[in-house]
C-alpha cells in the first residue's frame, strides 16, 4: 500500500458549460501523509473546492476528470462509478462544508443523524449505533451529549452545529478529512475553537486532513504544509513555515499582504490588483502575469515550470529561474515573524 493517504497526479477536472469548457482543476499534483493536515488557498474560483469535490465525486453531471488520476491510500478511484464510491464516503474519506444548515437536516434530531451514518457503513446495531453516536458528541466538544443527541439542529448556535456536522464526519472513523471554509461563517472566537478542535482531533485519532480557506491565517494555524492555488493550479507548495517566512510565488506575496495584521502604516488593507482569467480560455503563459507587477516578459508566453526550492518548498514562478533578476518579497518579514510567532504559540 502506498504511504500516501491522498495522491493527485496530473489532475485535471473541467465542467462542459454553453460558453465552452471550464478548465477548473488543472494539471494538480499533490500528496498527502497519514495524519498529516494540509491547507489549500486561494481566491473564490481558484479550484480549491472543486478538486476536493472531484475526489469524493460529489460533482454536477457536466463535470469531468480531463486527465491524470487519484489515489486514495493507494487504491486509484479515478474511473470509479457512483455505486463504487458509496462504500468509501463517510468510511474512507467525508467532508465537512462552509455552511453547517446545508450538511444538517433541520427536521431531525442530532443524533439521529450521526446514528444513521454510522449503521449505512457499518454492520452494528441500534443501541451500538446511538453508543458511539454520544460518543462523537464528546469528542467534537459538545456539553451534555446524551441530552443534546435528542435535539435538533435549530437548538444549536452556528459554531455547535459545525460541531454536529463534525460528528457525522468522523461517525464512521474516516482515514482522510475535506475541510472546505470549515470557518468561515463564524466570528473570531468561535473559529478559534474550531481550529483547536481540528488539531485536537487529528492529534486523537491520527486522521489526514485538507483544510480548504481563503484565510492564510487560519490555515498557517492548523496546517503542516500549505498549497497556493491560482486559476486552477498549485502555484506554491511548501511548510506554512516556509509560505510564511520564505514566499517565493508573487501571488502568495499578494494573500500574505493582504492579512489584516500586515496592513499599510494608515491602516488600509493590501489587496491584489486585477481578477483571475477567466478559466474558459486561461491565457498563455503565467496565469498571474497579468496582475504580477514583477512579470517578466517571458511570463506572458510560456508556462513556469515548478522550481524545486528546497526538499519541501516548490513554486511555478519564472524569477526562480536563475537568469530572472532578483526580487525579495515585498511582505515585511518582521512583520510576518512577530504574525507567525502569535499564530503558532
Amino acid at each position: 500500500m502506498s504511504e500516501n493517504l491522498l495522491e493527485l497526479k496530473d489532475y485535471s477536472v473541467s465542467f462542459n458549460t454553453p460558453k465552452g469548457e471550464v478548465e477548473a482543476v488543472r494539471n494538480v499534483n499533490l500528496e498527502l501523509k497519514p495524519g498529516e493536515i494540509l491547507g489549500v488557498v486561494g481566491e473564490s474560483g481558484c479550484g480549491k473546492t472543486v478538486m476536493c469535490k472531484s475526489v469524493m465525486k460529489l460533482m454536477p453531471k457536466n463535470a469531468f476528470i480531463k486527465s491524470g488520476s487519484v489515489k486514495v491510500q493507494g487504491e486509484d478511484i479515478t474511473s470509479y462509478k457512483e455505486r463504487d464510491m458509496r462504500p468509501l464516503r463517510g468510511k474512507r474519506f467525508a467532508m465537512v462544508f462552509q455552511d453547517p444548515m446545508t450538511s444538517l437536516n433541520p427536521t431531525i434530531p442530532i443524533g439521529k443523524q450521526i446514528t444513521e451514518s454510522i449503521l449505512k457503513h457499518e454492520k452494528v446495531s441500534t443501541d451500538e449505533a446511538k453508543r458511539r453516536a454520544i460518543e462523537m458528541l464528546d469528542l467534537v466538544g459538545i456539553k451534555d451529549p446524551n441530552e443534546r443527541f435528542k435535539l435538533q439542529p435549530h437548538f444549536f448556535s452556528g459554531g455547535m452545529r459545525q460541531r454536529c456536522v463534525l460528528a457525522v464526519a468522523l461517525a464512521s472513523k474516516p482515514e482522510l478529512l475535506f475541510a472546505d471554509e470549515a470557518t468561515t461563517a463564524l466570528d473570531v472566537t468561535v473559529e478559534e475553537k474550531i481550529l483547536n478542535l481540528l488539531l485536537d482531533i487529528r492529534e486523537r485519532l491520527g486522521i489526514g486532513m485538507v483544510f480548504i480557506s481563503h484565510d492564510l491565517g487560519a490555515v498557517a494555524r492548523v496546517a503542516d504544509r500549505v498549497a497556493v492555488m491560482y486559476a486552477g493550479k498549485i502555484v506554491e507548495i511548501g511548510t506554512a513555515e516556509e509560505i510564511y517566512y520564505d514566499p517565493r510565488h508573487p501571488y502568495t506575496w499578494g494573500l500574505l499582504s493582504s492579512l489584516p495584521a500586515l496592513a499599510r502604516k494608515d491602516g488600509e488593507l493590501n489587496f491584489i490588483h486585477g481578477m483571475p482569467p477567466s478559466l474558459i480560455d486561461p491565457p498563455p503563459g503565467d496565469a498571474f502575469a497579468e496582475r504580477n507587477k514583477y512579470a517578466l516578459a517571458i511570463d506572458y508566453e510560456k508556462e513556469p515550470p515548478m522550481f524545486q526550492i528546497s526538499e519541501t518548498h516548490s513554486a511555478a514562478t519564472w524569477l526562480l529561474d536563475e537568469r530572472a533578476p532578483r526580487v525579495v518579497s515585498p511582505v515585511n518579514l518582521k512583520k510576518r515573524s512577530a504574525l507567525w510567532q502569535q499564530i503558532r504559540s
